[in-house]
């Protein structure tokens, strides 16, 4: 596959992570393969995963192509560079196309990258995760790469006011051994062997982590953060749509008052 809008994009992406002064640990980088199909199988803290996870690549000459939601390629501006990058449409109402167009990169030797929690994960632990992954590797014999990242909430991530200075902060990628799975495999087995292999390398990410948590929201209340349990996200998720429903109510009577007094 011929690249000619991915080097630039690179560039421009290094000389920003140079500009935020990131500080990259890579752990397992040998991981992943010089040549040949593979899926990454990536959790989701930040808003940058995608860039970070490709930079992780790059010491391997390899440029991931990511499948990402639909919603990213309507953009007016990123959704050429998406296309431009050979990464592939989700449409979450239908994912068929997507399947078989991840299918035909992996035949193609391409490296695949997927956030099977398909959302950023706000408790910044691991979500439940869905079984895409599995079924694409089942189907194309491709070897699945567990990836975690840590540290890119601090820059940027849901409901967090994005950090975009200077600030040196660390950011460690755990990039776990790859493994194949039967094409006749027992999906939910699998997925919850994936999940144990991905919450491995989120505890070596942590521990390897060189800030303290203590306090911090970019951490979970078990590594002594102050981010949200499950429980309480839920409640905070529920206040979120009721107050969108207050709001588009308030919306909608605005609307009719102005009618009104026309």
């Amino acid at each position: 596959m011929v690249d000619f809008l991915y080097p630039v994009v690179v560039k421009i992406v290094k000389g920003f992570w140079s500009y935020l002064g990131l500080q990259f640990h890579i752990i397992g980088e040998p991981h992943i393969p010089r040549s040949g199909s593979a899926i990454m199988s990536i959790n989701h803290v930040g808003y940058l995963d995608f860039a970070l996870a490709g930079t992780a690549a790059l010491p391997a000459n390899r440029y991931l192509r990511f499948m990402a939601k639909k919603e990213i390629f309507d953009h007016p501006i990123a959704g050429p560079l998406m296309r431009g990058m050979h990464h592939i449409s989700v449409d979450r109402s239908n994912g068929s196309p997507s399947f078989v167009a991840a299918l035909r990169a992996l035949d193609k030797g391409e490296l695949v990258g997927i956030f099977p929690e398909a959302t950023i994960s706000r408790t910044f632990e691991l979500k439940e995760m869905k079984s895409g992954v599995i079924r694409l590797a089942a189907q194309s014999g491709a070897p699945i790469i567990p990836t975690i990242i840590w540290g890119s909430q601090r820059v940027w991530t849901k409901r967090v006011k994005k950090n975009l200075k200077r600030n040196n902060i660390p950011i460690t990628i755990a990039i776990g051994e790859p493994y194949t799975v039967a094409a006749d495999c027992d999906i939910d087995r699998e997925m919850e062997k994936l999940r144990q292999k991905m919450d491995s390398l989120l505890t070596v990410a942590q521990r390897n982590y060189p800030d303290i948590p203590n306090g911090q929201f970019w951490a979970p209340p078990r590594l002594g953060g102050c981010a949200p349990t499950a429980d309480q996200l839920a409640a905070i998720i529920a206040k979120e749509q009721l107050d969108q429903l207050k709001e588009a109510s308030a919306r909608k009577k605005r609307g009719e008052s102005e009618k009104k007094e026309r």
